[in-house]
């Protein structure tokens, strides 16, 4: 896997987190460490996850059969 192929999903992850847990979790009324917070890390990695294993699958497809 080409390390260029990450770079969408830090450009996804990295503000999301930012954003996130940088700005709009600590001026609302979910702010501090409960099932909430957890839960919108979760759903970042689980994206992340996803990403991952579309490019793996991606390249297995692509991967010439052996011979």
């Amino acid at each position: 896997m080409k390390p260029s192929y990450l770079y969408p999903l830090i450009g996804f992850v990295v503000p999301t987190l930012l954003i996130g847990y940088g700005f709009v979790i600590p001026k609302s009324c979910i702010a501090g460490i409960n099932e909430l917070t957890i839960g919108f890390a979760t759903t970042v990695l689980g994206a992340g996850v996803t990403y991952w294993m579309g490019i793996r699958a991606v390249e297995r497809d692509l991967r010439p059969p052996p011979t």
